[in-house]
C-alpha cells in the first residue's frame, strides 16, 4: 500500500509511476470514447444496423456524459477517493466487456451508457490526485498531461483500434481496451495513494460553487472555446476532402497530422496555465481566442487557396485545446479558496463544459453545412471565439480578488 508521504515525495521527477498511471487512465478513457468513430462501419455491419444508427452512439455518449459528470463528481466526494476510483474503473471495465460481447445494438447502447456514466467522474477524481503525486511546481503540467491522454488516444489509440477491427473484427478492439484496463487496475492497486481528502459537506451544498461568478465565466469560456472548434472539427474530413481537395488515400494521414497538432495544443496549454492563479491564466488567453477567431474566418479561403487551407488546419489544431489547463486551474483555485468542500465537483467542470461546447458546436456546424455549405463553417465558428473573448475580458474585474 502506497503511503501519503511516499506518494507526495516525488522529488524533482515529474513522470513518476503514479503520474504515468493517471495519464494512462485518461488515455484509456479517451480510446474507449473515440473508438466508435474509427470502427463505426464495422459495428454497423456486424450488428446489421445502419451507420447512422451506430453514429448516434457518439451523440448519446456526450448527452449522458455532460450532465452526469458534475453529479457523479459531487457524489464521489462523500466516499474514500481510492475505493471510489477503483469501483468506477470496475464499472468502466464492465461496460467495455459488454461492448465486446454485445449480441445486438440495444445491449451496445446500454454498454455505452455505462461507460459514459463514469468516464467524466474518473477524469475529475484523477485531477484531485495532483497534490499527492506531484509538487506544486508541476501542478499545471500534471493537468495538461491528464487531458493530453485523450489527445494521445485519438492520435495512437484509435488508429490502432481501427487496424485491429479491420484485421480481426471490431470486437477485438474492445478486447484490447479490456486487457489494458485490467493492467491499469493492477497498476492502480500498486502505486496510487490511498489517502482521501473527505470534506464534511453534503451533496447539495457542494453546488454552492455555481453561485460564484468566476466559475460561470470559466464554464462559458470553455463552452464557447470548444464550440468554436467543433463547428468545423465535426466536419474535418469533408473539409479536407471537398474544400482543400486532399486525395481520399491521404485523408487518414491528414487526420493523424491534425491529431499531433492537437496533442501539442494540450501540452502547451500547461505552460500557458502557469501564468498566475485563479482567473488570471484564462484571462491572459483573451488574445488567443481572438487570434483563433481570425483564423477560423480565414477558413473560407481554403477552397480558393488549398495549400493555405492545409496549413491553416494544422494551426487550428494547435489552437484547439490551449485553454484546457487554464480553465482547470480557475475551477480548482476558486474552489480551494472559497468552496473547499466542492473540489471534486470543480474538477469535473472542464469535462462537463467541453462536452456542452461539443454538442452546441456540432449542432451549429450541421445547420451551417446544410443551409450554407462547408465554406461558411469557419466564420460561424469565429462567432463562438468572439464570445470567448468577451467572456475572458469580463474576468478582468476578478483579478485583484484572486
Amino acid at each position: 500500500m502506497t503511503s501519503t508521504k511516499n506518494a507526495g515525495a516525488v522529488g524533482t521527477r515529474f513522470f513518476t509511476l503514479p503520474v504515468i498511471t493517471l495519464v494512462a487512465i485518461s488515455f484509456m478513457l479517451g480510446m474507449s470514447e473515440f473508438i466508435v468513430v474509427g470502427i463505426l462501419p464495422d459495428i454497423a455491419k456486424g450488428l446489421s444496423v445502419s451507420e447512422v444508427t451506430v453514429g448516434n452512439l457518439v451523440s448519446l455518449f456526450a448527452f449522458v456524459y455532460a450532465p452526469v459528470t458534475p453529479l457523479g463528481s459531487a457524489l464521489s466526494a462523500r466516499f474514500p477517493r481510492f475505493a471510489t476510483h477503483l469501483t468506477l474503473m470496475g464499472v468502466f471495465l464492465a461496460g467495455n466487456v459488454l461492448c465486446a460481447f454485445a449480441p445486438n445494438y440495444a445491449v451496445l447502447v446500454v454498454a455505452r451508457i455505462m461507460i459514459a456514466l463514469v468516464s467524466g467522474t474518473l477524469v475529475a477524481i484523477a485531477m484531485t490526485y495532483a497534490p499527492d503525486v506531484t509538487t506544486d511546481k508541476y501542478r499545471t503540467k500534471f493537468i495538461a498531461w491528464v487531458f493530453s491522454g485523450f489527445s494521445i488516444a485519438s492520435v495512437v489509440g484509435v488508429p490502432v483500434g481501427t487496424w485491429i477491427a479491420n484485421t480481426f473484427g471490431w470486437r477485438w478492439s474492445f478486447h484490447l481496451i479490456d486487457a489494458l484496463t485490467v493492467a491499469l487496475i493492477v497498476l492502480m492497486l500498486l502505486v496510487l495513494p490511498r489517502n482521501s481528502h473527505l470534506m464534511k459537506v453534503g451533496f447539495l451544498p457542494q453546488f454552492r460553487l455555481f453561485f460564484d461568478v468566476r466559475i460561470w465565466l470559466g464554464v462559458l469560456a470553455v463552452v464557447f472555446g470548444a464550440g468554436s472548434s467543433y463547428v468545423f472539427y465535426t466536419y474535418l474530413t469533408p473539409i479536407m476532402r471537398d474544400e482543400i481537395h486532399v486525395p481520399e488515400q491521404y485523408l487518414s494521414i491528414g487526420l493523424v497530422v491534425y491529431g499531433v497538432a492537437c496533442l501539442w495544443s494540450n501540452l502547451h496549454a500547461g505552460k500557458l496555465a502557469e501564468r498566475g492563479r485563479g482567473v488570471e491564466p484564462l484571462y491572459h488567453l483573451r488574445w488567443v481566442f481572438l487570434a483563433h477567431g481570425v483564423l477560423l474566418c480565414s477558413l473560407a479561403l481554403a477552397r480558393v487557396i488549398p495549400v493555405y487551407g492545409a496549413i491553416l488546419l494544422v494551426a487550428l489544431g494547435m489552437f484547439m485545446y490551449l485553454f484546457n489547463a487554464s480553465s482547470q486551474v480557475l475551477y480548482m483555485d476558486v474552489a480551494a479558496e472559497a468552496h473547499p468542500g466542492s473540489m471534486n465537483l470543480a474538477a469535473s467542470l472542464n469535462s462537463m463544459s467541453f462536452n456542452i461546447g461539443i454538442a452546441i458546436g456540432s449542432a451549429v456546424g450541421g445547420l451551417v453545412n446544410d443551409h450554407l455549405g462547408l465554406t461558411w463553417i469557419g466564420p460561424f465558428g469565429a462567432v463562438f471565439s468572439l464570445c470567448a473573448v468577451a467572456t475572458t475580458f469580463a474576468m478582468g474585474r476578478y483579478l485583484k480578488k484572486d
